[in-house]
């Protein structure tokens, strides 16, 4: 409600403030627009339209209003950053936007992360670890800054020394945990054990004791098979209420066929807030243990949807041409499943090419579809809690290329709801023959990670299809079996639970 005290523009201005999220933009947008036309010099009042727009996913309107919200206050540094920001996500160029922000934002980390991440989208990661590598220089201590250093150094092909920037940051301030901390993470994800204990060793001589680095050398332990050494690190924290250390703890218990043991974490913790975290874990011991849980959290076939798009999709051949033009990577990310192969960088089904609106528009109808036919409300299940009759939001998009022998790792997607993949272009010796040789590239469902190793094998197995969509809940285990020549181009997407 407008405050009759204030000027009109001011209330209206404050009015869009107030209503930034998805519950309230919509109610709020009318009076901003007749705002905009009452008061067409306002910059304030254009930026807060921009900011509303976006909210509700109109990212072309957005830009126009950002436009002109920067054409009337050129030096403001917010809707300068909102700008760059909202032409990333439609997958416009944003680098020069970006740079126009940074001059104007001086120092503002999301800012220059920003930056970099639109300079990776153009192909242009030697000038993003190069812009990187000078702040760092001059500020050591900036975490956000390394982590993506890193990320991108694995992404360009280095394994020896792509966590450099880490070690030369601790040599100057040895006693920062944050930095440690963030360093232990890098090589837990590149699975380089050796280094992370010695990297712990070295904590060690220069803090002394600490429960990080206690729980960092109990899961690499753990992770080598070390499993008794790994087990006496962590168990003075299995009361700990930290979701991480818990999932190391739960994996650590599977691989020592110990399921009821790390059933009980799961029970523990089952009401925390990050649970979800823990529910795949959850349904790998309740398999082991024939409980019937696991057929209630995974076992009913309407929790899986596969759909087959292709007459609803733009032309397959067309979307592919584009989303080849998108993978500009040099390799696989460091912390994701792909192995053989490139992610895209950003959100795209964001994008505001006809080819990828279109694309999204389908597919927003039919997780609709899915959610119609789910199990009946189960305020104890992951998936089937939230309402469902909230629009339904991305919480993250991206496309994803293999070539010959690429595949994903088992993995899970514990910050979504609902995960998929729709299949654009498959090698042919993906599509239907006879015998084991056929199911290279299918999707496999319920498989645990292989470095678990569970004698599990899925249960379901899905054969790719250009135009198929499948879904299914984002607790769920899932992979690809690899395969020969040839290339695998898909888009995947999660949708943010209606919570």
């Amino acid at each position: 409600m407008l405050d009759a005290r204030k000027s009109d523009e001011t209330a209206l201005f404050e009015l869009g403030l107030d209503s930034l999220s998805v519950e309230r933009a919509a109610a709020a947008l009318p009076a901003i627009e007749r705002g905009v036309s009452t008061y067409p010099h306002s910059a304030r009042l254009w930026h807060v339209q921009a900011l509303l727009l976006r909210e509700l996913g109109r990212l072309r309107d957005a830009l126009s209003s950002f436009e002109r919200a920067q054409a009337l206050a050129p030096q403001q540094p917010k809707i300068a950053y909102g700008l760059a920001s909202s032409r990333f996500e439609a997958g416009l160029p944003a680098v020069d936007a970006y740079a126009t922000a940074l001059q104007l934002n001086s120092g503002q980390v999301p800012v220059i992360l920003g930056l970099a991440e639109a300079l990776l989208a153009e192909g242009r990661a030697p000038e993003a670890m190069l812009g990187l590598e000078r702040l760092l220089a001059r500020a050591p201590g900036w975490v956000a800054g390394h982590e993506l250093l890193c990320r991108i150094r694995w992404m360009e092909g280095e394994r020896s020394g792509f966590d450099r920037s880490f070690a030369e940051a601790i040599r100057v301030a040895p006693q920062n945990l944050d930095l440690r901390r963030a360093h232990f993470v890098a090589l837990l994800h590149a699975k380089q054990f050796d280094i992370l204990l010695q990297e712990i060793a070295n904590a060690r001589s220069a803090i002394g004791h600490h429960l990080l680095f206690d729980v960092n050398e109990g899961i690499a332990l753990a992770e080598m098979g070390e499993l008794e050494r790994g087990e006496r690190l962590l168990a003075p924290y299995a009361e700990l209420d930290d979701i991480t250390v818990q999932v190391r703890r739960m994996r650590l218990l599977l691989r020592s066929g110990r399921p009821e043991e790390a059933s009980l974490i799961y029970e523990r913790h089952a009401d925390a807030p990050d649970a979800a975290h823990l529910i795949p874990y959850a349904s790998l011991t309740w398999r082991m243990m024939g409980d019937s849980r696991a057929v209630w959290l995974e076992g009913d076939p309407r929790l899986i949807g596969t759909y087959d798009l292709a007459d609803r999709l733009p032309p397959l051949a067309e979307l592919a041409v584009h989303l080849r033009s998108l993978h500009r990577a040099g390799g696989q990310q460091l912390e994701q499943s792909v192995r053989g192969g490139t992610q895209t960088e950003g959100s795209l089904l964001t994008h505001i090419h006809p080819l990828i609106e279109q694309t999204s528009a389908v597919l927003r109808d039919v997780v609709r579809q899915h959610c119609e036919q789910l199990p009946s409300d189960d305020s104890r299940h992951h998936l089937l809690s939230p309402p469902r009759n909230q629009p339904v939001r991305f919480a993250g998009s991206w496309s994803v290329r293999l070539h010959s022998g690429g595949h994903h790792s088992n993995h899970v997607h514990p910050m979504g709801w609902l995960s998929s993949a729709l299949y654009i272009a498959l090698p042919a010796g993906d599509v239907s023959a006879n015998g084991v040789e056929a199911r290279a590239g299918w999707l496999t469902l319920g498989e645990p990670q292989a470095e678990l190793g569970l004698a599990l094998p899925p249960f379901r197995s899905i054969e790719p299809k250009p135009g198929r969509l499948v879904l299914f809940p984002s607790t769920m285990w899932h992979g690809t079996v690899p395969f020969g020549a040839g290339e695998r181009l898909t888009i995947a997407f999660d949708v943010a639970s209606p919570r």
